[in-house]
């Protein structure tokens, strides 16, 4: 296959898994954005049974239980492209098309309109008559639904696509408000002709009408030879070198270890391999990590192990608070691993911390870095009780990476906490965090610091994510300082108080200047 002669490459693909499918769009996007792959590619499947919610969806219009859905075998899938809620199954034509739509000379409507057109045109060369809905994207035959369209573009490169429904069962249809809208109806081309489509012509049909629509010649791809292609051009394996830092050389690296080391401590930053640790400990701070160093939970980003199998040390509190003491630290952040093993999970231990460091220092200035709770607010309402200065809650990430970055977690959870510290202690600063690098759009990471400055968030960490090990989740993408920089901007034109941004921004990074700032 020559690259070079082919202006756009078509995979023709089977029945094939919705995520596997969509990591591949984020991949070649990615790819693109670096300019690791520079060609325009279009993807033809259909999908096992699954639900998808786009970034305007909201789960009021899933009208059936979890439970009913778990019995009927079908999964829902939160992502970034526009729209509601949908089905895709077998029998339905999806079309994908990772297109740079700037080199096209597409505005997104003109791109948007002539997806729309590509169904209408398939659909008539059997004799159905379909047409468009400005109000209503998609194609419609009178108030029945035929196609729909929903597309994501980050930096001119779109992905998600167009589904044109030829065979597809349309019962599922009826367990949700298609797109968000009450009372239309959900048709098929087998439904309006009483009879099955051959759905190998349909593609056939369809691949031509993209042909014209995109004024390339479609030319036919292998899929490993496009994972191949992708592997081979991947930047991923070496850092760039805005990334590379020299290790101090102080003696008060050591000291801050052998206090940690003695005291049986434990802390994040050597845990989760934190990038700033020596930098950190040298300045004689560090994030204290109660609770044990085994998580309940396995984030696939992160380095801390799973598996607690033993209760978390009553006199942690007391040694914490004198360490704390010994370092001499005036700004003090305390995290935790993820105990959902416990009642409370582990919300009396963080207010002890607070409590036992108080004692030593009375003025010592206390962050908090806790984790969701499971939702429960008695346990969110303990720790603000012992009134920290501020409480760090990171949501880590953008809800269309949540079931691969972190799947025993929920966005709209974490959302739900944050919102939750502003209504009970509006005096204390609610501040999150989110890692960038991970195969999230640009639309993405916008509506979800929308999200957060919403919900009382006033402060704001964004870093890389860095792959600690070859069993997590790999680095999609290394973003450039000034890119880094560029979001500062725009969180800071948002609303949020205090922005800290960077490759090497972690959480608890440069915690106590970022509070002083905001006072």
């Amino acid at each position: 296959m020559n690259f070079k002669d082919s202006p756009c490459f078509c995979l023709d693909l089977p029945v094939t898994d919705y995520e596997q499918a969509l990591d591949l769009q984020r991949d070649i996007v990615e790819a693109r954005k670096e300019n690791r792959f520079n060609y325009d590619l279009v993807i033809l499947l259909e999908h096992p049974p699954v639900f998808t919610l786009g970034r305007n969806g909201g789960l009021e219009n899933l009208i059936v239980s979890q439970d009913f859905l778990d019995k009927q075998g079908i999964r829902l899938v939160q992502i970034e492209r526009g729209g509601n809620i949908t089905y895709h199954g077998p029998g339905q034509l999806v079309v994908y098309p990772v297109l740079d739509i700037n080199a096209a000379h597409l505005g997104i409507r003109d791109y948007v309109s002539g997806l729309e057109d590509v169904m209408i045109k398939t659909a008539a060369q059997w004799g159905i008559k379909a047409a468009g809905d400005t109000k209503n994207r998609g194609v419609w035959i009178g108030t029945d639904k035929l196609g729909s369209i929903g597309v994501s573009i980050t930096r001119g490169i779109s992905f998600h696509g167009l589904a044109l429904n030829v065979n597809i069962d349309l019962e599922p249809f009826s367990w949700i408000n298609p797109c968000g809208l009450h009372n239309i109806g959900i048709t098929s081309m087998k439904k309006e002709l009483g009879k099955e489509i051959p759905i190998k012509q349909v593609r056939e049909v369809m691949k031509q009408h993209i042909s014209d629509f995109l004024k390339q010649k479609l030319v036919k791809a292998d899929l490993n030879q496009i994972k191949e292609s992708l592997n081979s051009a991947s930047s991923h394996t070496a850092k760039p070198g805005w990334l590379k830092r020299k290790l101090p050389d102080a003696p008060e690296y050591e000291q801050v270890c052998s206090l940690i080391r003695k005291g049986g401590l434990h802390t994040v930053c050597q845990e989760a391999k934190c990038p700033n640790q020596f930098e950190c400990f040298s300045k004689k701070t560090a994030t204290f990590m109660i609770m044990g160093s085994k998580c309940t939970r396995n984030c696939r980003f992160c380095n801390i192990e799973t598996g607690p199998d033993e209760m978390p040390d009553p006199q942690e509190p007391f040694k914490i608070a004198e360490a704390v003491e010994k370092m001499e630290l005036h700004y003090v952040v305390i995290t935790s691993v993820t105990r959902d093993d416990l009642p409370d999970g582990g919300a009396g231990y963080f207010a002890r911390t607070i409590s036992e460091i108080r004692k030593r220092i009375p003025e010592a200035l206390i962050e908090v870095l806790i984790p969701d709770f499971q939702g429960d607010y008695e346990a969110l309402k303990t720790v603000l009780d012992a009134k920290p200065n501020v409480l760090n809650h990171n949501i880590e990430t953008v809800p269309g990476l949540y079931k691969i970055v972190r799947p025993q977690a929920v966005y709209k959870q974490s959302l739900e906490l944050i919102k939750r510290v502003k209504e009970y202690s509006p005096d204390i600063p609610a501040k999150s965090g989110l890692m960038l690098g991970l195969g999230e759009t640009d639309e993405q990471i916008y509506q979800t610091l929308e999200d957060l400055f919403n919900c009382g968030c006033s402060m704001l960490t964004m870093g890389q994510y860095l792959q600690p090990s070859k069993q997590h989740l790999c680095v999609k993408r290394f973003v450039r300082p000034e890119e880094f920089d560029s979001w500062k901007k725009t969180a800071l034109k948002i609303g949020f108080a205090e922005v800290a941004s960077g490759p090497f921004v972690r959480s608890s990074y440069h915690a106590k200047d970022m509070y002083n700032k905001k006072q």
